[in-house]
């Protein structure tokens, strides 16, 4: 069983806040809580903030959407920015006094993987993906306490 949420959001400043919302409200409804959904809270934090920064073109907003199943939560960031080499959203490492540039060591270091595909007609989809419920155990199915 999979669930599918996504929401659109303007490009303008507070659409950070409105996309960390969008996702804990989203996953608190499939019974998603505790550390996995504050990985997921901060790693939308990153990426929305960069699809503001770097992804959007002018009069474009951004489109958050989650895809859970039984074990895991994708997240994407849709954007209406380029995919060349020189544009495409990569990690580095930010020096102690660098203000900005952390957000990808960010998400590599909470998700369990995440890449960046291109989107069509034009854009890109930074993805990550998060384990929700142990290896060891069986995951309780969507929705249930």
């Amino acid at each position: 069983m999979t669930n599918e949420l996504h929401k659109y959001f303007d490009a303008e400043r507070r659409a950070v806040g409105q996309a960390r919302e969008f996702v804990i409200i989203s996953l608190e409804k499939w019974g998603i809580t505790g550390e996995p959904a504050e990985d997921i809270r901060l790693c939308v934090s990153e990426l929305a903030s960069n699809a503001l920064a770097h992804g959007t073109r002018r009069g474009h907003g951004f489109l958050v959407r989650l895809c859970a199943d039984e074990d895991s939560v994708r997240l994407e960031v849709h954007d209406s920015g380029d995919v060349s080499p020189d544009r495409c959203p990569r990690l580095r490492e930010a020096a102690e006094t660098d203000t900005a540039g952390r957000g990808l060591s960010i998400v590599d270091t909470l998700a369990d993987g995440w890449g960046v595909d291109e989107r069509s007609p034009y854009g890109k989809v930074v993805w990550s993906r998060f384990k929700t419920a142990p290896a060891s155990q069986p995951a309780r199915p969507l929705g249930t306490a």
